[in-house]
């Protein structure tokens, strides 16, 4: 019985921040329903939700009863206030519950407890017990073709800036989770919240027209920014960690990019009537446009950071001759032949852009009239060669980072991000 005890204590215990994160973010709900539909709206609500709880949590008929009462006995405005209330905290509670089970799997991971089921480490560590080497799991990875393929239900309403409010709100409760803050930091996040919480009770939950075909596909396109773009690359460098024998040369890949992404928005003309040749070549350019997007964003950020000085170290000579193609001949970056190596790539793939989307990218390319690349295979050799010079002139950490992690997004996504269905 004192086993049975001590197991429910420390259930109870691990789950206590899950339910401080879920009042937190209900008493901020509440504070807001009271400042902008007033105290009665609130003191409904309240009585709504403490009903609820008592009928829920003791069975209570009378509970119950009353609950029914007061539902059948609410005008239209108050219903709709009742449901966006609570439908927001279902969505807030739903929040707090992906921070919980993250909070719970970095836990784990600090305390170096054994891998759990679903864990990729203990996946290959189960592998490697059979008998296997991490030669086969490294052929059965380059053979293995797995595709999530994204869809749009008919009456997904939902809309961006609802969906980027909460991710913003997801985003500050792992900051605030995860960081030792001061007093006055923490009520730094806690007024960001709050001004989250405002604008989301102020907006509208729903979209009040249909969905055409185009405004799905860009619906389904935020996603990837939040998802594929950032995940998929740490999926394959965790994966290449555990396979740390073929660390060795990182010149090459040690294993092929064998998660694809597939699509049927756009490109479903057998359930779709409004979907014809017209709907899915311009689905096919906004996914083309979106993957080169991100690769210009990724290139702008790492010229940023190869600031590499060729009076410090040395640099291949493809890496050289690349460089003088560039067309940079700022003299503020003579001597920095990864900048402008990477200046001459943006300026090609901006041609890309321009080629495919007849759009321009957000910053000006150095070199005017620069060739489109015809495929992302030659994006990549290109990269390569940033990669190998750092790797030849021991700089080799530096190729590990978000110039890995680009070329892996350009090997997953190409220039068409996904395969349309």
């Amino acid at each position: 019985m004192n086993d049975i005890n001590q197991t429910s204590t420390n259930e109870l215990e691990k789950d206590l921040p899950l339910r401080e994160d879920i009042r937190m973010l209900g008493r901020l709900l509440g504070d807001t329903v009271r400042d902008q539909q007033g105290e009665a709206v609130f003191d409904l609500v309240e009585n709504i939700r403490q009903k609820s709880v008592a009928f829920l949590r003791d069975g209570s008929v009378a509970a119950k009863e009353e609950l029914e009462a007061l539902l059948s006995s609410l005008n239209p405005q108050q219903t709709v206030d009742v449901v966006r209330a609570f439908s927001y905290f279902s969505h807030f509670a739903n929040i707090a519950e992906d921070q919980h089970h993250i909070r719970r799997t970095r836990f784990h991971e600090i305390a170096k407890s054994p891998p759990r089921n679903g864990n990729i480490e203990l996946a290959i560590e189960r592998v490697l017990a059979q008998g296997f080497s991490k030669q086969d799991i490294i052929s059965f990875f380059n053979n293995a073709n797995l595709r999530a393929v994204l869809t749009a239900h008919p009456t997904e309403i939902r809309r961006q800036s609802t969906m980027s409010r909460e991710i913003a709100m997801a985003e500050l409760m792992s900051k605030r989770d995860r960081e030792q803050l001061t007093e006055d930091e923490a009520q730094i996040i806690n007024d960001k919240l709050k001004r989250v919480v405002l604008i989301l009770w102020q907006t509208n939950m729903l979209r009040m027209n249909r969905l055409d075909v185009l405004d799905e596909v860009a619906n389904g396109l935020a996603y990837y920014d939040h998802t594929f773009f950032r995940e998929l690359p740490n999926l394959y460098n965790r994966i290449e960690k555990l396979l740390d024998e073929n660390e060795t040369n990182s010149a090459q890949e040690a294993i092929k990019s064998f998660f694809k992404i597939g699509a049927w928005i756009g490109g479903d003309r057998d359930g779709n009537p409004y979907v014809n040749a017209e709907v899915m070549g311009n689905t096919v350019r906004l996914q083309s446009a979106k993957a080169i997007d991100f690769y210009l964003d990724q290139l702008h950020k790492l010229g940023g950071e190869l600031s590499l000085s060729t009076r410090i170290v040395d640099a291949s000579p493809d890496l050289i001759k690349l460089a003088q193609s560039s067309g940079d001949t700022s003299v503020h970056r003579a001597s920095e032949p990864y900048r402008q190596a990477i200046a001459g790539i943006y300026s090609r793939l901006a041609a890309t852009l321009l080629k495919i989307d007849n759009r321009k990218p957000p910053r000006r390319p150095v070199r005017k009239n620069a060739p489109p690349y015809q495929t992302a295979a030659e994006l990549i050799a290109d990269l390569d060669i940033i990669r190998s010079s750092l790797c030849e002139n021991k700089s080799e950490v530096l190729a590990r980072g978000r110039l890995r992690n680009l070329r892996r997004a350009v090997d997953c996504f190409g220039f068409y991000l996904a395969s349309l269905d």
